[in-house]
C-alpha cells in the first residue's frame, strides 16, 4: 500500500500543480518510480496506491503499470482514490485513515502481511528481507529505520529500541529525540493486527488518524510486539527543495552516491517518446546526466537533464536541475536552481547565482533558485538565488 496522497506543500511551486510522488527526478524518472520499482524487485506484484492531492499526472503516469511489470490479470497496481460511500465520504483524513479507507481493497486479496511505504523517497531496498525478518520475529509490526544525526532526529518518528532491536518506544517528531534512529515511513504489518488497529483507532473520535502519531504508539501501549529493521543503503525523503536538488545531485560523478545504473536492481519508468539526444559542435558538457530528446549547444557543467530540454547557443548551466522540455536560451545563465517543467528562460537572463557566490545562502540550500513549471523569464530578466517562481508566470 502506497501512500502518494501528499501535497508536497514544501516543495512549493514544484507541487503547485501536481503530487509530490509524480515530480521528475533523475532525467528520466519520477519519484515514484523508485517505490514502485522496489515492489516488483522484491516480488511483490499487488499495489495499491492511494492519491488524493493533483492526481491526473500521477495517475496517468502509472496507468496500466506495465512500465513496472504490475499489468496483471489478478493483482498489479490500482489507483486508489477517496470516493463517496452510502454511509459516509470523506477525503483521506490521515495516513491511517488512508489505508482504513481502502480495507476492502486488502481483503480481496486475503493478506498474511501488508506493507506501507510512502511515495516521496529515493532509495532501493529489497523488501523481502525486511519481511523475512519480520516473519521470524512473530512481530505485529516491523519498522524500517537507519540512523541520522541527532541534531535531525527531530524531523522524523524516532525509534528507542532494546538491544535485539525491538521497540519499546515510538516518538513521532520528538523536540529532543532520544535517539538518533529515525523511522523511514516503511512498515510491515500482520495483516489482522493493522485492521484490528485500525478499526481501533476509526472508532476513536480524538485520533488524528495517523500512523506514527496514532497506531503505532497505540500497538507499543498494547504490548504488542514490534521490531525495527535498520537499512544501510542510501535513502533521502525528497521533500523539501533542497533535499530534492542534493538527491539529484548524488546521482553524479564517477562514483554517485546514488547509482541508478545499477542492472542488479533496475529503475523502471514510463519513458518519453523522444529521438536521442544531440550534443552540437560548440557544446560543453561534462559530469552531467541528459535524457532523451535534448538539444545541446551551449554548456552544461555538473547539472541534471530531463528529456527535451533545450540549451542554445552561449547558455550556460551549472549545479541546476531541468526538467522536461525546458529551453534556456542563447546567452542565458541557470546556476544552483531547479527549473521545472516547459519553462522558456529567455536571452540573457540570469537564474540564481553560482552556489559559492559567497551569499551565505547556499547553507541548507536557501540559496536554491526555483521557477515553477510553464513559466517564461522574459529575455534579460534576472530571478535572484533563493527566489521561488510559482507556476505560470512571468517574469519580467
Amino acid at each position: 500500500m502506497l501512500l502518494a496522497g501528499g501535497q508536497g506543500s514544501r516543495l512549493y511551486a514544484l507541487t503547485s500543480k501536481i503530487a509530490k510522488p509524480a515530480v521528475e527526478f533523475g532525467a528520466k524518472y519520477r519519484i515514484i518510480d523508485f517505490p514502485l520499482s522496489n515492489c516488483i524487485n522484491s516480488g511483490i506484484d499487488t499495489v495499491g496506491v492511494m492519491t488524493q492531492y493533483e492526481p491526473l499526472i500521477l495517475n496517468e503516469y502509472i496507468g496500466n503499470g506495465q512500465p513496472w511489470d504490475l499489468d496483471r490479470a489478478f493483482g498489479g497496481v490500482h489507483i486508489l482514490s477517496p470516493y463517496q460511500g452510502k454511509v459516509k465520504s470523506s477525503w483521506f483524513e490521515g495516513t491511517a485513515n488512508a489505508i482504513y479507507q481502502n480495507l476492502h481493497f486488502m481483503r480481496m486479496y486475503n493478506p498474511e502481511y501488508v506493507l506501507i511505504l510512502s511515495g516521496d523517497h529515493i532509495y532501493k531496498m529489497d523488501y523481502s528481507l525486511m519481511l523475512k525478518a519480520h516473519k521470524e520475529s512473530g512481530a505485529a509490526c516491523t519498522i524500517a529505520c537507519m540512523p541520522v544525526p541527532i541534531e535531525e532526529a527531530s524531523r522524523f518518528g524516532v525509534l528507542n529500541t532494546n538491544p535485539d532491536g525491538s521497540i519499546y518506544e515510538f516518538e513521532e517528531k520528538p523536540k529532543k529525540p532520544k535517539s538518533n534512529l529515525a523511522s523511514m515511513g516503511i512498515y510491515i504489518f500482520t495483516a489482522d493486527k493493522l485492521f484490528e488497529y485500525l478499526q481501533r483507532d476509526e472508532d476513536n473520535p480524538e485520533s488524528s488518524k495517523d500512523f506514527g502519531k496514532d497506531i503505532l504508539p497505540a500497538m507499543l501501549q498494547a504490548g504488542e510486539k514490534m521490531m525495527s529493521y535498520q537499512f544501510t543503503g542510501y535513502w533521502k525523503d525528497v521533500g523539501t527543495i533542497s533535499s530534492l536538488w542534493e538527491a539529484n545531485m548524488d546521482l553524479l560523478g564517477e562514483t554517485p552516491a546514488f547509482d541508478v545504473g545499477d542492472d542488479a536492481w533496475k529503475i523502471h519508468s514510463r519513458n518519453p517518446l523522444a529521438p536521442p539526444e544531440y550534443i552540437g559542435d560548440d557544446a560543453e558538457v561534462s559530469d552531467s546526466m541528459v535524457a532523451l530528446g535534448c538539444e545541446i549547444h551551449g554548456k552544461v557543467e555538473h547539472s541534471v537533464l530531463a528529456s527535451n530540454v533545450v540549451i542554445e547557443k552561449g547558455a550556460y548551466v551549472k549545479d541546476a536541475v531541468i526538467m522536461a522540455g525546458t529551453v534556456v536560451k542563447s546567452g542565458a545563465k541557470v546556476e544552483y536552481s531547479i527549473v521545472d517543467e516547459e519553462v522558456v528562460i529567455g536571452e540573457n537572463a540570469v537564474v540564481g547565482a553560482p552556489k559559492e557566490s559567497g551569499l551565505g545562502l547556499e547553507e541548507k540550500g536557501k540559496g536554491i533558485a526555483v521557477i515553477g513549471r510553464n513559466t517564461v523569464v522574459e529575455a534579460g530578466a534576472t530571478v535572484a538565488p533563493g527566489v521561488i517562481v510559482d507556476a505560470m508566470k512571468k517574469v519580467k
